[in-house]
């Protein structure tokens, strides 16, 4: 199987009912995990243990993509049913943030971590990782196994790294927090994320990291401006065939 799972598509807090940035990419049993914001390890918990979480990957240290680490890391050390630690790839602050909740707990008893930007063979991944611009260190990743590659820009605003992470790409997952006009160059906005999954010759886009309340068709609709291939704008429990 090959599947993306939606968990989370808020940016900041989440709406009643949805949760924070937060996805699980299953790929020939290997299971990885894209950020883990406010309220997504429950619905990562309704499709696996997290005894069976095999790798995680966190963009950056904002707690809308890394509170539910906090989870995570407590359901492995007292839940038991994993030997080893679990991989965990991320820019360094994020260890900082997430241990701040854990006083008692060392992460590093859970998770072995490695540092992002860079690039590591993960299960039947190639991960890369690139700085993108935002308000604290970020990084987005391109996931490459044999006959797919997944990019995912996190909630990081536009850079040619972006466009270079998305080349070519089965599939985009791609901030669209802005609408309209608005131009911030720590965010991106839907039609921005249009333009770089055109300009990168992506075969699809996933849109997400909607701020609460958004309607989302419109960020549809404005990232269809550029981008004339298949356009999806992220659901908790969507799942994509990949």
């Amino acid at each position: 199987m090959r599947e993306l799972t939606v968990l989370g598509t808020c940016g900041a807090w989440p709406e009643a009912g949805r949760a924070a940035s937060s996805f699980l990419l299953e790929v020939d049993g290997f299971r990885l995990v894209l950020d883990l914001g406010y309220a997504a390890l429950p619905r990562l918990l309704e499709r696996c243990t997290a005894s069976e979480v095999d790798a995680v990957v966190i963009t950056h240290e904002h707690p809308d993509h890394c509170a539910d680490l906090s989870a995570l890391c407590r359901a492995l050390l007292f839940g038991g049913g994993r030997d080893g630690r679990v991989p965990l790839y991320c820019p360094p602050g994020v260890l900082g943030r997430v241990q701040a909740m854990e006083p008692t707990e060392d992460l590093q008893e859970v998770f072995e971590a490695h540092s992002l930007p860079g690039s590591f063979e993960v299960g039947p991944f190639r991960l890369d990782g690139r700085l993108l611009p935002h308000h604290v260190p970020h990084a987005g990743v391109r996931l490459t196994a044999p006959g797919l590659t997944v990019a995912y820009s996190g909630d990081a605003g536009p850079a040619p790294a972006l466009g270079e992470l998305a080349a070519g790409a089965d599939l985009l997952v791609a901030g669209a927090t802005l609408q309209g006009p608005a131009v911030d160059p720590h965010l991106l906005s839907a039609a921005q994320a249009g333009q770089c999954a055109a300009g990168a010759g992506a075969k699809r886009l996933l849109l997400t990291h909607f701020w609460p309340g958004a309607e989302r068709q419109r960020s549809v609709t404005e990232a269809r401006g550029a981008y004339h291939g298949e356009i999806l704008a992220a659901d908790e429990d969507m799942a994509l065939a990949l």
